[in-house]
């Protein structure tokens, strides 16, 4: 190759490497120039973000006055009513002379009427109502079936007594549940038991009396 040729080549190169120092000088001062005028912003950045929060105010409004009292009236006070105090004006009383009055005249009477003689009456022979009466005698035997069966209850039973003492009627008021020992409790009041008979006027006299019946296992 001619010595010509290789300075054409050289020529051509010096323009490009000139064109690209010159571009990377004007980047470097255009960066320095950037980096200058933002270093005094950045206290300014960093005290805002440091700052504290704003403080928010309240404004309270004073309310408004109340309103002023309606004004007061004055009434003048009624007079009083004079109090009169009654005045009694003593009655006097003129008495009057007791009557007497004259004495009755008796004229004897042609029609005499005799006088009836009081009426006797009689004491009753039975005391009314139902009446209780204390036991002479109140034998109990348990019936066998009914103990066999294990029955067990209470009879209420009326019973008629006469002035000895002894029961002439004998009625079931109230059952036991059994009537085997309804049966049993009325024959043997009936047969062998005794009462003490009531009293009136001082006689003995004949009187119904409630007399209760008990057949209780646990006492057997």
């Amino acid at each position: 190759m001619s010595s010509a040729g290789l300075a054409v080549v050289r020529r051509a190169h010096h323009p490009d490497m000139v064109r690209v120092a010159a571009l990377s000088a004007a980047i470097t001062l255009n960066l320095a120039a950037l980096v200058f005028a933002l270093r005094p912003l950045a206290p300014q950045i960093a005290e805002v973000f440091n700052a504290p929060p704003p403080t928010v105010v309240d404004v309270i409004f004073k309310p408004p006055p109340p309103p002023p009292p309606p004004p007061i009236v004055l009434k003048a006070l009624p007079k009083p009513v004079p109090v009169t105090t009654p005045v009694h004006i003593p009655v006097v009383q003129h008495e009057s002379p007791p009557v007497v009055d004259p004495p009755p005249t008796t004229e004897p009477s042609h029609n005499v009427v005799p006088a009836t003689p009081p009426t006797v009456t009689t004491p009753p022979s039975i005391a009314p109502g139902v009446v209780s009466l204390a036991y002479r005698s109140s034998p109990l035997r348990f019936p066998s079936q009914a103990l066999r069966l294990r029955m067990q209850g209470t009879v209420l039973l009326r019973v008629l007594v006469d002035e000895n003492g002894k029961p002439i009627d004998v009625i079931v008021d109230h059952s036991s549940g059994y009537p085997l020992l309804d049966k049993s409790a009325r024959e043997q009041v009936l047969a062998s038991w005794l009462f003490q008979p009531a009293v009136m006027d001082g006689h003995a006299v004949k009187a119904w009396a409630q007399v209760p019946v008990s057949f209780v296992l646990q006492d057997m």
